[in-house]
């Protein structure tokens, strides 16, 4: 049972989107662009060379601060400080096998209902923004595209647009308490996947070389629900890769990253992230 404080707060945040979650796309991040496709094929050719120099999969040990902030329309629909730290614990415990340890930060709390729905996504992100580019910065809205997105990793001059619009935006009532069959708090784990430079899962479908991760099964579309055995992609390797963080399925099908993809990541904040 969901401590009552926690449980308030999901009944609020429940409240603050109309209709159900399932009928809502999960994810509205940019398309992956060419020049990121072949920085990947790169990346990729790296971990492998590295996999086979080390004899196993190369794992990162960095610290990752987080800044949490709830934007709403009113006071009494910002997100409580027990919902915002099992939001952060969801976090810490998804990606605690990756080699990332991500660290509460701070909260922020802002009624401003201009933003609270999205309407004004750089000058938010230019008021709130705390850190350096190796900082995460997450956003919990009333009201969005879709339950979140997230930009990928570029070169980003302390300033600059890019650097601003770092970052994770999501719809509040995707935080543990919140409406199902989203409503553990992963759709943060999933647009954070975006921030480490993950592509979904059903990227490119059936056709090679799909998210550019060789241990991901192909996989015509996204997921919906939680289908044990689905195999869109028959006539290649492996089942559906429903469990995975990055693809669609519901919050409660969500349990891994592959060491593939931990070693992407790591590949990706070498790039872009580390010491910026």
């Amino acid at each position: 049972m969901l401590p009552e404080g926690l449980a308030i707060a999901g009944a609020l945040v429940a409240a603050a989107v109309a209709g159900p979650l399932s009928g809502i796309e999960r994810c509205s991040a940019p398309e992956v662009t060419e020049e990121q496709r072949a920085l990947a094929k790169q990346f990729a050719v790296q971990e492998a060379r590295l996999k086979a120099a080390g004899g196993g999969p190369v794992r990162a040990d960095i610290t990752v601060n987080v800044y949490l902030h709830s934007v709403s329309a009113t006071e009494s629909t910002l997100l409580s400080d027990e919902t915002l730290k099992a939001q952060m614990d969801a976090l810490t415990s998804r990606f605690s096998g990756t080699g990332f340890h991500l660290v509460h930060a701070s909260n922020t709390k802002t009624v401003n209902a201009t933003w609270a729905v999205d309407g004004d996504e750089m000058g938010m992100k230019k008021a709130l923004r705390k850190g350096n580019y190796r900082d995460l910065n997450l956003y919990f809205l009333d009201q969005i595209s879709g339950l979140g997105y997230c930009y990928y990793p570029t070169v980003a001059p302390v300033g600059s647009n890019e650097f601003y619009r770092d970052g994770c935006t999501n719809l509040a009532s995707t935080v543990p308490g919140g409406k199902p069959p989203f409503g553990m708090g992963l759709t943060a784990v999933h647009e954070t996947g975006h921030w480490m430079g993950l592509m979904h899962t059903f990227s490119n479908g059936c056709y090679a070389p799909g998210d550019e991760v060789d241990d991901t099964p192909a996989q015509a579309s996204s997921t919906r629900g939680c289908p044990t055995g689905r195999d869109s992609c028959p006539k290649e390797p492996g089942l559906d890769p429903i469990h995975n963080y990055m693809d669609y399925s519901d919050d409660a099908c969500y349990t891994e990253f592959t060491p593939g993809q931990n070693a992407r990541m790591l590949s990706n904040w070498k790039r872009f992230r580390e010491n910026k």
